[in-house]
C-alpha cells in the first residue's frame, strides 16, 4: 500500500511537470483535476488524469508481463 502511495506521489509530481504539453492531449482537464490561483500563481492537482495514467500503466505492465 505504502509502495503505491509512493508511486502515486512521484507521478504527481512527473504529472504536474509536463502538464502543459500533456493539455494539448487533453489530459490534465478532466473532472477531479483541480486547478486555482492564488495570485499570479496557479497550482495544479491533476489527480483524475494521474489514476486514469497508473490505469493505463498497470494494464500495459499486466500485458506484457
Amino acid at each position: 500500500m505504502l509502495r503505491w502511495l509512493v508511486v502515486i506521489f512521484l507521478v504527481v509530481i512527473v504529472f504536474a511537470r509536463w502538464l502543459p504539453w500533456l493539455e494539448k492531449l487533453g489530459l490534465g482537464r478532466l473532472p477531479g483535476d483541480l486547478r486555482f490561483r492564488i495570485g499570479q500563481r496557479q497550482y495544479s492537482f491533476p489527480f483524475a488524469s494521474t489514476i486514469l495514467i497508473s490505469m493505463v500503466v498497470l494494464l500495459l505492465a499486466r500485458f506484457f508481463k
